[in-house]
Parts: C-alpha cells; structure tokens; sequence
C-alpha cells in the first residue's frame, strides 16, 4: 500500500472487565496537521469490546470509500485477528464460539469499503498519540451519562 490517506489511532478501556469502559480515537489525515478526536463511554463492557469498537467507529467516521488507512493499535487482539486474517475463517464459521460476533460483523461491514493496515504498537511506552487515545477512552468511561451497550448486556 502506497502513503496512507488517513492515520488513525485507537485505544479502549474498561474499569474492570467487565465495568464501565470507553473508547478514544485520533484521526489525522495524512500529511497534514487536521486532527479530529473522538470517544464515548459505556456503562458495562470489557476491554477487547471497546479496542474493536474504536477501530469500527474510526473506519464509520470516514466520509470517503477507498481511502487508504493506516490503524494503530495496541490490541493484538484486533490488530492480529485482522492482520492474520483470523477474522476470515471465524467469519466462514458463523463466528461459532467466538466474543464479540456484532463487533466483528459490523467490522468487517466496514473495513472492506476501505484499504486497511494495522500496526500494533506497545501501550503506555511514551508514544503521544496511543497516550491521548487512552486518555480519551478512559476519561469516557468515567462520563455521568454512559451509553448502554446493548448486545453486550443483553447476553
């Protein structure tokens, strides 16, 4: 893949697990200094729950198809479900026995109208932009009025 178009970073966060959680996300179009951040915070969740969610509502944010996208993340959960193309066969499997299914549905939805590229990078090791995401994340889920998610609670 040629220069990303869009460079997004994610995080999620949940205070216990499950607990209250959130998510943050910095997107910056490439090559630029336009920087748009986003959270939101929920009542009970878990952790992976809010790093996919992250990546979904980053991808739904884009106002364009076929943009190229770089996401880093420090979920090997998503980040190596996706690139190890994991996701491909529990989708061939109906997501039998697997977390997340709606999550990951609602992904894969998404992430196919774009070109993709996930980077892992290792959480809380000084990098700015994984800081400002996990702040984000965390400081959503400890919103007064926290969104209720609801195929998690209905389960």
């Amino acid at each position: 893949m040629t220069n990303p178009e869009v460079i997004i970073y994610t995080d999620g966060s949940s205070r216990g697990n499950p607990g209250p959680g959130g998510y943050g996300i910095v997107m910056q179009k490439h090559g630029t200094n336009y920087i748009k951040e986003f959270s939101e915070g929920y009542r009970k969740t878990t952790n992976n729950r809010m790093e996919l969610l992250a990546v979904i509502v980053a991808l739904e944010k884009l106002k364009k198809l076929n943009q190229k996208v770089h996401i880093y993340t420090d979920s090997k959960y998503v980040s190596e479900s996706v690139e190890k193309k994991w996701v491909n066969n529990w989708e061939k499997k109906g997501f039998k026995n697997k977390k997340n299914p709606d999550l990951w549905v609602r992904f894969l939805k998404i992430f196919r109208k774009h070109e993709v590229r996930f980077f892992w990078i290792k959480g809380h090791n000084n990098n700015p932009t994984n800081e400002r995401c996990d702040e984000l994340a965390y400081n959503a889920s400890l919103k007064q009025k926290l969104l209720i998610d609801v195929e998690y609670e209905s389960q």
